[in-house]
């Protein structure tokens, strides 16, 4: 019974914590499934944006982790071969 209460509030917990907008740096290595060195090391090159409102903490915006973790697209092997059958056929030789 306790185990079915604990993980009925662990979901809950969770799903509170994907509509916050605003994450805090564990959170943020959390939501990216990254570790804290590494989320250090992207934010000290700054190949993330983040924000830093007291000068120490970091915080992150949901929307724009969301964005840093779809950026480099990858197309499909579908994708790949109509764009190649559409570029042979309006090719101009």
């Amino acid at each position: 019974m306790e185990t079915k209460i604990f993980q009925a509030l662990e979901e809950i917990n969770n799903n509170l914590f994907f509509q916050k907008t605003v994450l805090s740096f564990d959170e943020a290595c959390k939501y990216c499934s990254i570790s804290k060195s590494k989320m250090y090391k992207h934010t000290s090159s700054n190949n993330i944006s983040f924000y830093k409102p007291e000068g120490k903490l970091i915080f992150f915006k949901r929307e724009e982790l969301d964005q840093w973790l779809l950026r480099n697209r990858q197309s499909s092997m579908d994708e790949l071969q109509r764009e190649a059958t559409k570029y042979s056929l309006t090719k101009r030789r």
